[in-house]
């Protein structure tokens, strides 16, 4: 039997279940933590981009106050995890992620080169100070656009012709050539940073020499638990990771980072807990970036709007230590319904710090391309964007010829349109002002897969009735436990006050990273799960008591609603939870259930969340600013559990989109491979005053192939596609099409 539920409390606005702990400080981060004998690490950068480190001179810093040890490549504690080299006959590894303290070699400017462990903070930062070293210099590569011709088709595509990142030809390879209706141009994005609230933070602690307890800020505490398992060669089970609560990320936990080793050498070599928290200018370059990415789109069609060939090609950075790859052309190989589709993709290694992903990963900044380019060719057409987008809608997948589980992107374009007021555009660029203000309307379209992946759940009734549930995931800031009780109290048919929902620890039942929007359908569907067969267990004490009405009656005969169960062909029938626990002496009853989706059912279906954006812009004629005036953001993906918490995902990728669009960008001085941008008086992220209110739409319709919920994923889909939307209504602005982001007054003047 399929059991389908949102009838009492999905859907619903709810207030974050931890909000006020959050706004009243009582929420613990991974660096608020107090241990027993606590010290305090804090790295050493680089101050070359590309070289060896000849001497470090340590004796000052290891000779002030509170100074417990100064750890690097000669003295550190070795990673015993860390590859010395590959097997003979196996192929060689494409990279590898950074190994703090390993050798002597700097691969990017500010890579930590030492550690100095103190009893205090403020002591730490002082003698961190104190250490020297001699290098000897290489000559290093930073500036892309000089090593362009460099990049490369990537190994793990090179060694496998099936895979995903291999070149892609539908129908005739670069066919818009031959065509008289058509469009070339190329694209620029920079690095863009990572800049959650939290800054980057562990504390590390040995219990024993075989046993780790870490504070991490991160967004997947089995990903962590596994890889720190492996660094050091010990029991998984011995090692455990906690991240209560994370301050706001958008991949940059989705990795391994060595400040986090750098912590634990640091800890076993002092044999006490360290603490070590980076500084925001460490952030720019220990942790991830989205990479600087060039693209070109040709693009042709027919004289009545019908696309007839796209060629989409990119490059994106990588460092030159390991390969870091994205799904930059995912987009363009299956939202049009172009019977001529070439996509070619290659990274260029650079003396740079590994990217990471970053919301949308790849999609984002594919979508620039794909959607300016949808833009540039419905101009050309002298047609209207979103008649030219409607008329090239695809009724089905058509890079994997499979029906969509659902697709209701044409709705969510429709109301999107009436909500901005699209019909006040105008196809003649510059043709509506205010004043000294030229106004503009764009739009581009988004996509990302509805993943769902494996997940498990316990779940715990007591006698009073309440109901705690657990579950590894993390809550990287858009309502994971608010969500999480909102299904729980529709599945189990009680009110949400009297559900706990527990996360952020190893020891808990096992969940997958949150990334990839896919939180709620896979350890939503696990918490489900764990209710139904919760329910279950009630039902049985219930109907195998020999003095209940419910003698032998069967779970499908039964209800579950506000906390009773009851016959359904006798609803008068009826006994509380705490009832049948108190019946039966139970101070509680348990479950753990796992969910994974159905790889079969899968495989019949093409899966994806699609959102729509528009923009109302106003450019000053005299001077190039750019106002973003309004903003409508529309998302087609799925049931909706919480409008509010959803709403807000949708809310915050728009800003991340502004910040793409008009503010954000990375610069590197290229003479001496050094970030110049490396804080927030120099890179400009959204604030509120460059922030309209911004609507958001919602189409809120199931998608039951993909889960029994009906949900689909949310938080990628926020920010790919709204650059392009702003940068097409500058376009409709002012007639200047500008394809380097971010879009600066100097751009338009």
């Amino acid at each position: 039997m399929k059991e389908y539920f949102f009838q009492d409390n999905m859907g619903k606005p709810m207030d974050r279940v931890d909000g006020r702990l959050k706004v009243t400080g009582g929420a613990k981060y991974s660096a608020e933590f107090e241990l027993p004998n606590m010290s305090h690490g804090v790295l050493v950068g680089s101050t070359i981009t590309k070289g060896r480190i000849k001497s470090i001179d340590t004796k000052a810093a290891e000779r002030a106050p509170g100074v417990l040890a100064v750890l690097h490549y000669q003295n550190s504690p070795k990673v015993p995890g860390y590859v010395q080299a590959a097997h003979p006959t196996e192929p060689k590894p494409i990279g590898q992620q950074h190994r703090v303290f390993y050798d002597e070699q700097v691969y990017f400017n500010d890579q930590p080169i030492a550690i100095v462990v103190a009893d205090t903070l403020e002591r730490a930062r002082y003698a961190a100070r104190l250490v020297k070293a001699q290098y000897e210099e290489e000559k290093h590569a930073t500036s892309f656009p000089k090593h362009q011709g460099k990049a490369f088709l990537p190994t793990a595509a090179q060694r496998n012709p099936k895979h995903g990142l291999n070149d892609y030809v539908r129908g005739k390879a670069d066919a818009y050539k031959g065509e008289n209706l058509k469009i070339e141009s190329e694209y620029v994005i920079p690095s863009e940073m990572h800049n959650p609230m939290e800054l980057q933070s562990i504390i590390a602690h040995w219990e024993a020499p075989d046993r780790l307890t870490v504070y991490d800020k991160t967004q997947a505490v089995i990903g962590s638990q596994n890889a720190f398992a492996r660094e050091w060669k010990i029991p998984v089970e011995n090692v455990k990771v906690i991240a209560t609560f994370v301050g706001g990320a958008f991949g940059n936990g989705l990795h391994t980072w060595p400040h986090e080793t750098a912590a634990i050498i640091a800890a076993k070599k002092v044999n006490r807990p360290v603490k070590l928290m980076l500084t925001r200018e460490q952030m720019f370059t220990m942790v991830g970036y989205r990479p600087f990415a060039w693209q070109k789109v040709g693009m042709s069609a027919t004289p009545d709007g019908k696309i007839t060939a796209i060629t989409h090609e990119a490059i994106g950075q990588t460092s030159s230590y390991e390969e870091f790859t994205e799904s930059t052309l995912q987009q363009t190989r299956m939202m049009y319904t172009s019977p001529n589709v070439t996509t070619r993709y290659r990274i260029l290694p650079l003396d740079v710090s590994t990217p990471i992903w970053m919301r949308g990963p790849g999609e984002a900044t594919g979508a620039f391309a794909l959607e300016s380019a949808m833009d540039e060719m419905a101009h050309v057409l002298k047609m209207d964007p979103l008649e030219f987008r409607l008329k090239n809608h695809t009724d089905r997948d058509p890079e994997r010829n499979l029906p969509w589980s659902t697709k209701f992107l044409k709705e969510a374009m429709l109301m999107g349109a009436e909500k901005i007021g699209w019909n006040k555009r105008q196809l003649q660029p510059g043709s509506l002002r205010n004043g000294d203000w030229l106004v503009g309307y764009g739009m581009g379209v988004g996509t990302f897969g509805a993943h769902r992946n494996r997940a498990s759940a316990k779940a715990t009734m007591f006698a009073d009735g309440r109901v705690v549930i657990q579950s590894a995931t993390t809550d990287i800031g858009p309502g994971t436990g608010t969500v999480m009780v909102q299904i729980a109290a529709d599945a189990l048919g009680i009110s949400p006050d009297k559900i706990i929902f527990e996360l952020g620890n190893s020891l808990f039942p096992p969940a997958p990273s949150q990334g990839g929007s896919a939180t709620v359908a896979s350890v939503g569907s696990a918490v489900r799960d764990a209710c139904i067969a919760l329910k279950k267990k009630l039902a049985s004490l219930t109907t195998g008591n020999a003095d209940s009405g419910f003698r032998n009656a069967k779970y499908e005969d039964l209800t579950f609603q506000n906390g009773q169960i009851s016959l359904t062909s006798s609803p008068g029938t009826k006994l509380s939870y705490t009832d049948v626990l108190k019946q039966q002496k139970l101070p509680e009853i348990e479950v753990t259930e796992e969910s994974r989706p159905s790889n079969e059912e899968r495989q019949k279906y093409s899966m994806y969340s699609f959102s729509v954006h528009f923009a109302e812009v106003q450019v000053h004629q005299l001077t190039g600013q750019v106002k973003v005036t309004k903003v409508v953001t529309c998302a087609d993906a799925g049931k909706i559990v919480n409008k509010k918490t959803a709403g807000n995902q949708m809310i915050g990728g728009a800003v991340g989109g502004i910040g793409m669009a008009l503010t954000e960008g990375a610069v590197i001085d290229d003479r001496f491979g050094r970030y110049v941008t490396k804080d927030f008086a120099e890179y400009h992220i959204p604030v509120h005053a460059d922030t309209p209110d911004i609507d958001v739409v919602f189409v809120d319709k199931p998608d039951f192939i993909n889960n029994a919920m009906g949900t689909k994923g949310i938080g990628e889909i926020a920010i790919i596609g709204v650059a392009p939307a702003i940068t097409n209504a500058i376009f409709n602005a002012t007639g200047k099409r500008i394809n380097e982001l971010p879009v600066t007054p100097d751009k338009l003047i």
